[in-house]
């Protein structure tokens, strides 16, 4: 997942945008809103994201006067003459991007014809915003390994002619909000570096390569934006009879699913604390901080969950041009770098850490630059191993962005690495075959009985091993056990509105006393009450933050995709999940300073391992209990 360099340098660095800048008035004669509609998703969208100008590869009247290869030849073209190289010394052209005008050959083939080059090896990477780093990962890898003392890596995108007026305003299909919402946000153009084995003779800073970090959470997550599926049931475009049937329903529209937007940073933020607790990254030793978002809202979001970790990269640190250029999605980082390293003062010892997270099925990604003397040695250290750097790293294990962010210090360690317990057990969550039906919109009304008169009894049975465990608690834990307490008489009345959730969408059952624990919620209610039932049971804490935590975090972000999938569901068959989606956080809060008052007392650590060993054992018992949801005509066979 981290790919570590020590012989590799950007030697050169070029971006071409097309046609003049176009400010918010101007791109309505390019991307005009086609009714009142579009014209406050246009007001709110513009208004959320920053965007003043940016540059399309169309003409006012929709034709094209450039097209992505042509882009991306000229940004290479460019990124040699800077670096006083011809194309004949690259060994290597890869690209990335979400492809060309051709579907077929690749991208990187395509452009390679444009520029008229010699023999050489290619590399398309088709793909969204993290397809253009991992096609520079490629290459890197290629000149770390000695295969290429040069190699090229360009990234174009030219979204513009998806969102011309003729296209929408001819589409009979009645495009909605998330079709609409990318035409406000991406524009055209193309970026491109130059990697070398060795940095230019005469230099004065060098540029090396330290590592790239890669990850996709696409397993976990569902599609979030896409080209080629239907709005409705997710049909392919190639399953159409004709090209004009696909258009007319939908499935040539660009969509991104808003919904499911704070998931990514969340999942983000996460892989940057991990970079972190590893010895990649130390965010006291980031000068500059090119970060990648497609909406200037996203930014103080992203400040936030770095703080709340306590990693956080001052402001004044940040570089990005997204107001002036645009989202060009691959594109993005490397028209971003260029202009920052045209624009911007930087000095040797410094770091650049870049920063591009992937909306379209979840992808973090992270790449880091030292910048060197001329004068500099160029032999280097053999790379750490994982386990030394992270015995190295100067910081403890710190809390996950979703964790409450006033943690004391001295809770800081356990709560980190109670975070990646938590982390470990959400994305196994995602992909448990009943969240799995539910994500692929298969979810159907007996599927929610199911899910429901498996996880009844188990949340009826709550409050009775909180009270058990509770009664347990001896001196000198006297307050733990009244904030138990108050939690469990919160709770003690919350599967009753379950029940009537259950009847409501149609639950055949009308005696709540016959419903049973599937066999997941059978070990986990046997466990929490054996535990409950021994002196100063510290561990319940653990089990508390993993059943909050799915409260506060799973829950919310499972709810949307239930009422969009169960049309024939009353809408107030969702109570309970509603309220547990805006309460646990106040819960959340009160396990914080049930945790305090326990670790006040924890002299040799015990205590804090008994949470954490909880926690570790409730999240797989939790997990086997979605392992056996089944639909509730299942059950009943």
């Amino acid at each position: 997942m981290t790919t570590r360099f020590n012989n590799v340098y950007i030697t050169g660095h070029a971006r071409h945008l097309p046609g003049p800048a176009i400010d918010n008035a101007g791109m309505d004669a390019f991307v005009a809103p086609l009714n009142q509609l579009s014209s406050r998703i246009k007001q709110r969208i513009l208004g959320q994201n920053g965007i003043t100008t940016r540059h399309y590869g169309i003409n006012e009247d929709g034709t094209t006067h450039t097209s992505p290869e042509a882009m991306a030849a000229r940004a290479i073209s460019e990124c040699l003459r800077g670096a006083s190289k011809g194309l004949d010394a690259v060994g290597m052209l890869a690209t990335g991007g979400c492809g060309g005008d051709a579907l077929l050959p690749g991208f990187a083939n395509m452009v390679l014809g444009e520029l008229n080059g010699p023999p050489m090896q290619t590399l398309s990477s088709l793909g969204i915003c993290a397809s253009g780093i991992a096609a520079w990962e490629a290459a890197a890898s290629a000149v770390e390994l000695g295969a290429h003392e040069h190699a090229l890596v360009a990234a174009a995108e030219m979204p513009s002619r998806l969102f011309k007026r003729s296209r929408f305003a001819g589409c009979g299909y009645d495009a909605d909000f998330d079709a609409h919402f990318l035409r406000w946000m991406l524009s055209d153009g193309a970026g491109a570096v130059l990697l070398s084995s060795r940095p230019s003779p005469d230099a004065t800073l060098r540029l090396k390569l330290r590592f790239i970090h890669q990850r996709s959470f696409s397993g976990d997550y569902p599609v979030c934006m896409q080209l080629g599926l239907s709005a409705k049931g997710g049909r392919s475009h190639l399953d159409y009879d004709r090209w004009q049937d696909a258009e007319a329903d939908g499935a040539l529209l660009l969509r991104q699913d808003i919904r499911l937007l704070p998931n990514l940073f969340d999942v983000c933020i996460h892989e940057y604390v991990r970079l972190v607790q590893d010895g990649h990254i130390h965010p006291e030793r980031i000068d500059h901080f090119l970060c990648h978002y497609s909406s200037e809202k996203f930014a103080p979001v992203v400040d936030d969950l770095m703080q709340k970790a306590g990693l956080g990269i001052p402001r004044e640190r940040w570089y990005s041009n997204l107001a002036t250029r645009g989202n060009t999605g691959a594109a993005s980082i490397f028209i971003m770098l260029d202009e920052f390293l045209r624009t911007r003062e930087i000095a040797a010892g410094q770091q650049i850490l870049c920063f591009i997270p992937e909306s379209g099925r979840f992808t973090a990604s992270f790449l880091l630059i030292d910048v060197e003397a001329a004068e500099a040695p160029l032999a280097v250290a053999a790379p750490q191993n994982a386990n030394a750097a992270s015995a190295a790293a100067p910081y403890a294990i710190v809390p996950a962005p979703h964790d409450p962010a006033d943690a004391p210090e001295t809770l800081r360690d356990l709560i980190g690495k109670l975070a990646g317990v938590w982390h470990d057990y959400r994305s196994r969550v995602w992909r448990t075959p009943v969240v799995r039906r539910l994500r692929e919109g298969a979810w159907t009304r007996d599927d929610y009985l199911g899910w429901m008169s498996d996880w009844i009894p188990q949340v009826r049975e709550g409050s009775l091993w909180m009270r058990e465990g509770a009664a347990s608690v001896t001196a000198p834990f006297q307050p733990l056990a009244a904030l138990i307490e108050t939690h469990a008489g919160e709770e003690q009345d919350d599967f009753e509105i379950l029940f009537s959730d259950y009847g409501k969408a149609g639950g055949p059952v009308a005696d709540i006393n016959r419903l049973k624990r599937n066999p997941g919620g059978e070990a986990l209610n046997a466990y929490l009450h054996a535990l409950a039932a021994t002196q100063n049971p510290i561990g319940l804490l653990g089990a508390i933050y993993i059943i909050e935590g799915t409260g506060q975090r799973i829950i919310p972000a499972l709810l949307p995709l239930m009422k969009a999938t169960l049309k024939d569901v009353p809408r107030d068959a969702f109570r309970f999940l509603e309220y547990h989606g805006e309460n646990d956080e106040h819960h959340l809060l009160r396990w914080l300073r049930a945790v305090e008052i326990a670790l006040e007392h924890d002299s040799d650590g015990q205590l804090a391992t008994d949470i954490l060993d909880t926690a570790k054992r409730t999240a797989e018992m939790y997990l086997m209990q979605f392992q056996h949801v089944r639909p509730l005509r299942e059950t009943q066979a």
